[in-house]
């Protein structure tokens, strides 16, 4: 039977009503509100672990590359973002804004996580005003492109999908379960900047004058389509996917064999994702060095699914800074190359660091064997060597103008 709703789920067939009906009649979990009281303990100890140590940055050897990030102008106004952020927090009232705004170089920026158990500040879409929710929608289409602001709507909608999976479970699990938070004072010249945080979605937006480093960013979904239901129809991260698989059988076989980590592919494979800021990690697989000009325009293309995610005028200041560093990027893989294969990619340079995994099912277990699949989906995309949230931005401004 889970055989038959699977081809249904992933089709979009006639079955999809079978979708919805299975899920409400599988066993009964926990009760969501037994889990929730466990979640602030849960959180805590994410916290104490994963905070241990001082922000260094994804690093190849534990130590970050000097100079990789110098403070310049990019020609491109942030007006419009810092304009949308004040009009954001002027919606708030005293209490949601003394629990959403933060200093600037607040540890706040790093208590971010992809899963749902995670107790979060600032303040959330599902206790937003009208006023309220369209200002911080407002504040996420200043920042991201028509492309990444689809991307996170769909994201929040698949995430009510799932509800609808666990037996409307809209506890834990909702299209509005997602929080923003804002570090510093929006400045035309001053460092601050926001955070979307919620399952399988995050974005951390640091700005300093006319520059923006949108990392770590986290795009993911479990189910990546919705077959049936509220939201019937919506799908995300099949480009990311298709052109990842496209990219690598694209390959000559030689540089296949340099790219593959493994064939098999028995678990999870994403190396950087929540609480991971100090992750050490080599470079791997094939140099993009060693590929023709056509091969390095597919990878700049796939980079580019990712990083477009942002802002398009700032995408394009970031891209010309990803592809000066091209002979210095990796690319590597886990998994099959058939078309229906599940798989890893990791993207890897000085500048940038790019995941994409095929995960095993998290929250519909009851549905799915425990191996990866492609209805679970995460990507994370990190700047190395010490700038992920600006933080490299930030140490210079603090020399050359102590606060």
């Amino acid at each position: 039977m889970l055989g038959f709703v699977r081809k249904g789920l992933l089709a979009g067939s006639g079955l999809a009503l079978c979708w919805i009906a299975l899920a409400q009649t599988q066993p009964q979990p926990t009760p969501a509100n037994d889990r929730v009281a466990r979640f602030p303990a849960m959180s805590r100890a994410a916290e104490e672990k994963g905070l241990a140590e001082p922000f260094k940055g994804i690093t190849t050897n534990g130590e970050a590359i000097k100079g990789l990030f110098p403070l310049r102008s990019t020609g491109v106004s942030t007006a419009p973002v810092r304009l949308a952020a004040e009009k954001f927090l002027g919606t708030l009232n005293e209490e949601q804004r003394r629990r959403t705004q933060f200093a600037v170089d607040d540890l706040e920026w790093r208590k971010w996580m992809n899963q749902s158990f995670y107790v979060r500040q600032g303040t959330g879409f599902k206790d937003m005003t009208e006023s309220q929710r369209e200002a911080a929608f407002a504040l996420m289409r200043a920042s991201l492109s028509a492309r990444g602001m689809k991307l996170s709507r769909d994201i929040m909608k698949l995430n009510h999908t799932l509800g609808e999976l666990n037996h409307d479970n809209f506890v834990e699990y909702g299209e509005w379960l997602y929080w923003i938070t804002v570090m510093g004072t929006p400045s035309a010249s001053e460092p601050w900047g926001w955070q979307l945080d919620g399952h399988h979605l995050i974005v951390n937006y640091f700005v300093l004058g006319d520059q923006v480093v949108m990392t770590p960013s986290f795009f993911g979904s479990e189910p990546t389509y919705a077959a049936a239901g509220k939201y019937r129809g919506t799908r995300v991260m099949k480009e990311e996917q298709d052109a990842g698989l496209a990219f690598m059988t694209a390959l000559t076989p030689e540089q296949r064999k340099l790219a593959t980590l493994r064939t098999d592919k028995p678990g999870n494979d994403n190396l950087t994702e929540a609480f991971k800021d100090n992750v050490v990690l080599d470079y791997a697989g094939v140099p993009a060095r060693t590929l023709n000009a056509s091969q390095q325009r597919q990878l700049l293309s796939l980079i580019g699914l990712y990083v477009h995610n942002m802002r398009d005028d700032q995408a394009r200041v970031r891209i010309d800074e990803v592809n000066a560093r091209m002979d210095d990027t990796y690319f590597a893989w886990i998994g099959g190359t058939e078309p229906e294969s599940v798989f890893y990619y990791r993207i890897h340079s000085p500048l940038i660091l790019i995941e994409f995994d095929h995960q095993k099912p998290a929250n519909l277990r009851h549905l799915y064997p425990d191996v990866p699949y492609r209805e679970h989906v995460h990507a994370v995309v990190r700047t190395p060597n010490g700038n992920d949230y600006g933080k490299d931005l930030l140490r210079q401004h603090y020399a050359a103008h102590p606060h």
